[in-house]
This record gives structure tokens, C-alpha cells and sequence, in this order.
């Protein structure tokens, strides 16, 4: 009977924490391909115009990002370089990528179970870049189409951080 207890408090709370998540949908709409890097979760990969990258990050994860690369060239270990955003010529990043890079920050349920997601171009501009939640009501979109976007920090004392209830989704679109 105490075994039939532990199991089901198990699995309610891995529901808790699953049902946390958040789903983030990267989305290419540019006319050449762009390769995401994501840390600390995601490393990278090639995404060709119009296609989609779904990607699941587990509730709990702060400090985390999200930028393009582009004129990337990648053999068959992974290993190789982008013009911009290059992550230690790794397909898969750990690390974060070299300037100029546009970024989406986001830290998943930071505190008071809320999400918080920024753009940044504190370490420049490569990429146009949208950033916006998709799900539990909230309707935030932050888009930087060029290095004057207002909707992205300039400088580390900016205060453009918006928040979401925890186990929102996101989209992140690469020239929207």
C-alpha cells in the first residue's frame, strides 16, 4: 500500500514540474538559413527558410539563450564556424556566441511561478528577431528588426524584461 503511495506521489509531482515546460517554436521566415544556438539547453542546428525548430525547456532554467547564426559551414563532426554568432566553432553550443549576436534571454519560472523573456542587442545586431509568447493569455511580442529596435536592451541598465505566467510557450521568429 505505501509503495502504491509513493509511486503516485511520484508521478504527480513529475506532472507538476513537466506541466511547467515550455514549448519554444523557432522559426526561420528569412530567405537564407540561419542556425539557432540555444544554451544551456538546445546546443544548435541548421534551420533552412520556412522551416521550424521545436524545442522544450525544462521549468527552472534562468539566464538561458537563444540567437542566430548565419554564413555558418559545419563537416561532418559538427565542428566549423559562422560569420556571426559563432559558439567556439561548434554546431552544438555551450557557450554563448560571438558578437554581433541577437539575442532572446529568457529565464522559465524565476519566481513568483512567472516566466521572464528579453531581446538584446548589447552584443550587437545580426539577425531580425521576434520574440513572443503563445500560450496561458499572456500576449507579449518583442520584435527587433534592426539595431535601433525599442523593444530590446541597448545597454546592460535598460529595463525591457517582460513576464509571463510560468509554462507559457514561446515562438522566436528569424525575420518576421
Amino acid at each position: 500500500m505505501s509503495h502504491i503511495k509513493i509511486s503516485l506521489l511520484s508521478m504527480f509531482t513529475l506532472c507538476l514540474i513537466t506541466s511547467q515546460a515550455a514549448r519554444f517554436d523557432i522559426v526561420n521566415r528569412c530567405s537564407y538559413t540561419v542556425w539557432p544556438a540555444a544554451i544551456p539547453r538546445g546546443g544548435g542546428r541548421q534551420l533552412n527558410s520556412g522551416q521550424t525548430w521545436p524545442l522544450d525547456i525544462p521549468a527552472g532554467i534562468s539566464a538561458a539563450r537563444i540567437w542566430g547564426r548565419t554564413g555558418c559551414n559545419f563537416d561532418g563532426s559538427g565542428r566549423g564556424s559562422c560569420q556571426t554568432g559563432d559558439c567556439g566553432g561548434a554546431l552544438s553550443c555551450s557557450l554563448s556566441g560571438k558578437s554581433p549576436t541577437t539575442l532572446a534571454e529568457f529565464t522559465l519560472n524565476g519566481g513568483n511561478n512567472k516566466d521572464y523573456i528579453d531581446l538584446s542587442v548589447i552584443d550587437g545586431f545580426n539577425i531580425p528577431m521576434q520574440f513572443s509568447s503563445t500560450s496561458n493569455g499572456c500576449n507579449k511580442v518583442l520584435t527587433c528588426r534592426d539595431s535601433n529596435c525599442p523593444d530590446a536592451y541597448h545597454q546592460p541598465n535598460d529595463v525591457k524584461t517582460v513576464s509571463c505566467p510560468g509554462g507559457t510557450n514561446y515562438r522566436i521568429v528569424f525575420c518576421p
